[in-house]
């Protein structure tokens, strides 16, 4: 029988958590961290046990054994760039976790709680392809200018689980296939899997690829030059157009797509115009890479919260479909797939990669070209 595991997913207001026993949720919570709550840290490595202890009561809640763990995995935080897979926690992912050495990020946390669970217990802890995977190609990296280089932020995870889905469906290794895989939910990220790699995906954080609900995607760089000499606006107003205050929340004050949804369905021209324009650039997207994959795509999936809507699955289908078969895979199921890639640990069936520090080095998300 097979020993349960407990897997964490720290957002920046909540924390998932669930114990699985095999492919089975035992049960799972999705806890809520108010405003007050997290005032007193002054940053994320300090909510660190204040986390902890709410993970250990909801366990405690629940009249669960935590001595009956097998492992503990997190999701994956903030690192220097790595292939993806199934990571051991040690201790030069906890020091540059817990320096935040390359950017602050709630995802942080997975890694430093799997840990400190797992050690008091004696299990091993792990994390599982984080947002900054990267298994670019040589071709894939090179941008328009010697001093920027193309970087590899995307939704690693969700991205992997769904391809590796599909691919267990169909009664073939994720090894065998090319994919192109659109995640499309707060941000948007497109990536061609070649054969279990992700050769090529736009950079979805700070700018490349498609608008989201809240991210401008690529912009025009000569305006954006302009506007940032202007004068007018900070450093930080400006980063905030890029995440935060992009795409759909810039245009119609929303960033949830349900709601261009509805202005699209009760035909309103500004609603109808930007629904329409998400649906072309994601489209757009998985064109391109479908060229850099010379036409031999296996299938195209799309995921992520915005898979729910049938009018964009339809959309992007009428465009892509003569590429390959689409297929939706709405939502993200990160829980799933943590449990899944910490399973693959524990039986051998994954191999388990260690982190090693990068020497003399200060780099972080805020310097982007130094990567």
């Amino acid at each position: 029988m097979q020993k349960p595991v407990l897997v964490i997913n720290p957002g920046s207001t909540s924390t998932k958590v669930a114990v699985f026993e095999g492919e089975t949720c035992l049960f799972s919570q999705n806890i809520t961290h108010s405003a007050e709550e997290l005032a007193p840290f002054a940053n994320i490595a300090s909510q660190f046990d204040f986390r902890c202890k709410t993970i250990l009561q909801f366990l405690a809640e629940h009249h669960f054994d935590i001595k009956s763990l097998g492992a503990v995995i997190g999701r994956g935080g903030m690192l220097h760039p790595i292939p993806g897979g199934v990571y051991a926690v040690n201790e030069a992912m906890r020091q540059d976790l817990l320096s935040a050495r390359y950017g602050e990020h709630a995802s942080n946390l997975g890694g430093l709680i799997a840990y400190e669970i797992a050690k008091d217990l004696g299990i091993p802890a792990y994390i599982a392809d984080p947002v900054v995977v990267d298994e670019l190609s040589d071709l894939a990296r090179v941008s328009g200018h010697k001093l920027f280089k193309r970087e590899s932020v995307f939704h690693a995870l969700n991205q992997k689980a769904v391809a590796k889905r599909y691919a267990k469906e169909h009664g073939k290794k994720y090894e065998a296939l090319n994919l192109i895989v659109a995640h499309m939910g707060g941000g948007v990220s497109v990536g061609f899997h070649d054969h279990g790699k992700v050769v090529d995906v736009n950079q979805a954080l700070t700018g490349e690829g498609p608008f989201s609900p809240q991210r401008s995607g690529t912009l025009p760089a000569g305006d954006l030059t302009k506007l940032c000499f202007s004068g007018k606006y900070t450093q930080g107003e400006v980063m905030r157009m890029i995440n935060g205050e992009g795409g759909l929340v810039s245009f119609l004050g929303t960033n949830d797509m349900r709601d261009a949804e509805k202005l699209y369905h009760e035909g309103d021209p500004k609603g109808t115009l930007y629904y329409k324009a998400f649906i072309y650039q994601v489209g757009k997207a998985i064109g391109a890479l479908a060229a850099a994959a010379h036409g031999n795509v296996d299938a195209i999936l799309l995921t992520g919260g915005i898979a729910y809507g049938k009018d964009v699955v339809d959309g992007i289908s009428e465009m892509c479909s003569f590429i390959a078969p689409v297929v939706a895979y709405p939502g993200e199921k990160e829980l799933d797939a943590l449990a899944s890639a910490c399973y693959g640990a524990l039986s051998g069936e994954a191999e388990v990669q260690e982190y090693t520090q990068i020497l003399n080095n200060t780099q972080t998300l805020d310097n982007p070209t130094e990567r």
